[in-house]
């Protein structure tokens, strides 16, 4: 028994698998002469959704890759659906909530202008359908990670940090901040190992996104690394996935964010230095600063790490490092590495290595 196909499914039939403005348009038309088919329409983006997370996607994943690769109307339109689709959900667990409050407003009242609305729903969902398959994500299992006052400290100080004026006091705020990460750290780690269920090692994706991402993924990788993590990096979708203990993961992203204010303010500074001077610096200069930045901060974390540890924890240290590595190799079984591109002006290299010297980078305390 046949049936005719519906609006929607003609609309999708012209627009979806054809990448063409023509294809597009003859889409559009269809959906905007036919306010009845919108209900039908908004289910199927649902439906895309729901797929998108079958293939390991996240919130943070699709919000970051709208927003790199469409329009902010589509971005406001991604968080209405999601919003939308989550009652009909199963529970995924705490971060995965915390991207759902995080989401981009809701799109304003749809005008009288159907068309471009369904030309801009359309654009999204050919996104939607096309999305590859990602490694799936796992919190890290144990005790319940709540917010933790020490937490909740640690991101007052870098907000205030961030919102400074004077490099001294962004500088002692930062430092006072890093101490109470490296403590949290440490001190989970021994209470992890005394509980009677240890914990086992999650992931998290943190974006890593234009301009000079390559430069930012370097700087991830090496705060990672001194941080009992593993970073690998994913250049076309903006992300690192960052594997390791709750904790940890805390930390990294916590450190991370930080330096990248630090090394921001630091190249502002700069190029206004070199500007003053009478040198005029541009993309390849802040692309040489980040860079020199990264390699820097990277030597000086690789350095603390090797720091001596007291008897007490470094079985713990140990037996956690072997956890992350089994992880990251049972996510990524093949990974490649790769070269830092378009380094090229001297300035930005020395003015950035610079930078690093002063940024505030232990990553651990030192323990008798």
């Amino acid at each position: 028994m046949s049936s005719t196909p519906s609006t929607v499914e003609r609309a999708f039939q012209a627009a979806l698998y054809d990448d063409t403005d023509t294809a597009l348009d003859t889409g559009a038309s269809l959906l905007a002469a036919d306010p009845a088919a919108d209900a039908e329409l908004d289910r199927r983006g649902e439906e895309f959704l729901a797929a998108a997370w079958r293939r390991g996607w996240q919130p943070a994943d699709l919000v970051r890759l709208v927003r790199r690769d469409l329009e902010d109307t589509h971005v406001r339109l991604l968080s209405a659906l999601i919003r939308a689709q989550a009652p009909h959900d199963r529970a995924r667990g705490r971060r995965w909530s915390a991207q759902l409050e995080e989401l981009p407003g809701e799109p304003s009242p749809r005008t009288g202008d159907r068309f471009s609305h369904a030309t801009a729903v359309l654009e999204l969902y050919r996104l939607l359908l096309r999305l590859p398959t990602l490694e799936p994500l796992q919190e890290a299992s144990g005790r319940p990670r709540s917010d933790s006052r020490m937490l909740t400290r640690i991101r007052a100080l870098l907000a205030k940090a961030e919102a400074t004026g004077f490099p001294e006091e962004a500088e002692a705020l930062t430092t006072k901040a890093q101490e109470l990460m490296a403590r949290h750290s440490v001190d989970e780690a021994l209470l992890d190992a005394a509980a009677p269920a240890p914990d086992a090692p999650g992931a998290r994706r943190i974006g890593v996104e234009p301009p000079y991402e390559q430069a930012k993924a370097v700087l991830l990788d090496a705060v990672a690394g001194a941080n009992h993590c593993r970073a690998v990096w994913n250049e076309p979708f903006c992300f690192s996935t960052v594997v390791g203990f709750e904790a940890d993961l805390e930390v990294v992203e916590l450190l991370y964010t930080s330096l990248l204010v630090q090394a921001r303010t630091a190249m502002t500074k700069a190029e206004a230095a070199q500007r003053a001077g009478g040198r005029k610096r541009t993309k390849s200069f802040r692309q040489s600063f980040l860079a020199a930045y990264a390699h820097r901060v990277g030597t000086r974390l690789a350095a603390a790490a090797e720091t001596p540890v007291s008897a007490d924890l470094l079985p713990v240290l140990a037996s956690r490092e072997v956890a992350v590595t089994a992880a990251t190799d049972r996510l990524f079984p093949r990974t490649t590495t790769t070269r830092l591109r378009g380094v090229t002006d001297e300035a930005g290299w020395t003015e950035g290595a610079e930078a690093a010297d002063r940024a505030q980078v232990h990553s651990r305390p030192h323990l008798p």
